[in-house]
């Protein structure tokens, strides 16, 4: 699993630090601009054979539901989620699912 973190979203892309530190076992890239800009803080998931989630407006308060999210996409087959409530707040903040 790869996590992307838009390093456009803050000024000096700091946020890429508070991601990585949240969730230590996920490979985190920083990149430039994810076209979230009216949602910032933007950042991504993916995983092979699975789809992808981008999801905006996301801050440090944020890392316990991006925990409990890299727990549930891992586990999955195909990364969806059959009820999207496990996914907490990240359900009200989800931008786009990308098909695999």
């Amino acid at each position: 699993m790869k996590a992307f973190v838009c390093t456009s979203c803050t000024a000096d892309g700091g946020f890429l630090d508070v991601v990585r530190a949240g969730l230590p076992e996920v490979e985190v890239e920083g990149i430039d601009c994810m076209s979230g800009c009216t949602r910032a803080q933007t950042v991504a998931f993916r995983a092979s054979g699975k789809v992808a989630y981008l999801f905006g407006e996301i801050t440090e308060a944020d890392m316990d539901d991006l925990r409990r999210f890299v727990a549930l996409y891992a586990a999955s087959a195909d990364g969806n989620f059959p009820d999207a409530r496990v996914l907490g707040g990240l359900r009200l903040k989800a931008i786009a699912r990308i098909p695999g």
